[in-house]
């Protein structure tokens, strides 16, 4: 089972946003050591504790900073930017680091009311022109991909010799299907979702039209999970984040990723408790071979081509372990069979 990492950035309550930019760095290079097959950094704005709101700065230093594991954007958040930019963007990208570019595709507004506003007056407009704008997306990747555009004929220089790779983000049957449609790669975020995540799967490949010769549906399940030790250092560990995603709906979270004794001592009332415990839910929590487990029950439940796991934890050591145990226990296990 292939495994990679999505990265959100988060930002410890002890911590700076200089901090968490830098401790994604090394979590891309440890995930490369542990062997990932990607590592995606998200895009947010105006989310008081996520550091990263441009992708496609932190790219260029994660790429230069690692020598094999593919990078990208989870996701560019397209009806905000004009497809010709963000071609030449990770056409550069993909020139200087060959065949390790990836671009997600979203179309989520990342952020708050405000802030959407602020970037783009015409957001709801492009969001309903999605279809138009990553079919433009991929004739600037893709030069042989049909358009009938004004813009038809310019090139997004430079041209590298392998293309970036497009993956359509999404939790909803409209996305699963424009992907399918579109004949590119599918990113289910489970994480986030509370629908019938295996019936949106099995309709993009149902729908899938391959636009080349031997393209095949390919998916990404994505998943937050915290590994501990054990079952009971990973549910300690997994607080912060639980208690954070609680202050966060409560307008209670800029204080960043508590520790763990600062969620411990967090006072919930008997509804606080349950929205926690459903949070839970949403999450893989446990020790190694729990949460392999699970990673393998949700690989066959969806029958995805490879698991990216979300993990925040307050520590950047508990973070990384996480990610270490789970290769441990499944990468380098399938590696010496």
């Amino acid at each position: 089972m292939k495994l990679s990492i999505l990265d959100q950035s988060p930002i410890a309550s002890n911590q700076s946003a200089k901090d968490a930019l830098d401790e994604s760095v090394k979590l891309a290079q440890k995930g490369e050591e542990f062997g990932y097959t990607r590592y995606w950094i998200a895009e947010h704005h105006d989310l008081s504790g996520l550091a990263s709101s441009v992708p496609e700065v932190m790219l260029p230093l994660i790429g230069a900073k690692t020598k094999r594991i593919r990078i990208g954007p989870g996701a560019v958040l397209l009806p905000y930017y004009r497809p010709y930019k963000v071609a030449e963007t990770y056409n550069m990208l993909a020139t200087l680091y060959p065949e390790r570019i990836d671009i997600g595709i979203g179309r989520a507004p990342g952020g708050s009311a405000e802030a959407t506003n602020a970037l783009s007056d015409q957001f709801l407009k492009q969001v309903w022109a999605m279809p138009d704008l990553i079919k433009e997306l991929l004739h600037f990747i893709y030069l042989d991909f049909p358009l009938d555009h004004a813009y038809a004929k310019l090139t997004a220089s430079p041209r590298p010799e392998t293309p970036p790779k497009p993956w359509l983000l999404g939790t909803s049957k409209k996305s699963a299907l424009l992907a399918a449609e579109l004949g590119i790669a599918y990113t289910f975020g489970a994480f986030m979702s509370d629908k019938d995540g295996e019936e949106i799967v099995q309709m993009y490949k149902d729908a899938f039209q391959p636009q080349q010769k031997g393209d095949v549906p390919q998916v990404i399940l994505t998943v937050s999970a915290v590994c501990g030790e054990t079952a009971e250092m990973a549910e300690e560990i997994a607080l912060s984040s639980l208690i954070w995603s609680l202050q966060k709906e409560l307008g209670k979270g800029n204080g960043g990723v508590p520790s763990i004794a600062e969620a411990k001592q967090y006072p919930l009332n008997a509804e606080e408790k349950a929205k926690v415990e459903s949070l839970k839910e949403k999450m893989i929590i446990g020790s190694p071979k729990e949460v392999k487990n699970k990673l393998h029950e949700l690989q066959m439940k969806f029958q995805a081509d490879e698991i990216m796991i979300v993990t925040i934890t307050h520590r950047p050591e508990d973070r990384i372990r996480s990610y270490e145990l789970i290769a441990q226990e499944i990468i380098n296990e399938a590696a010496s069979k």
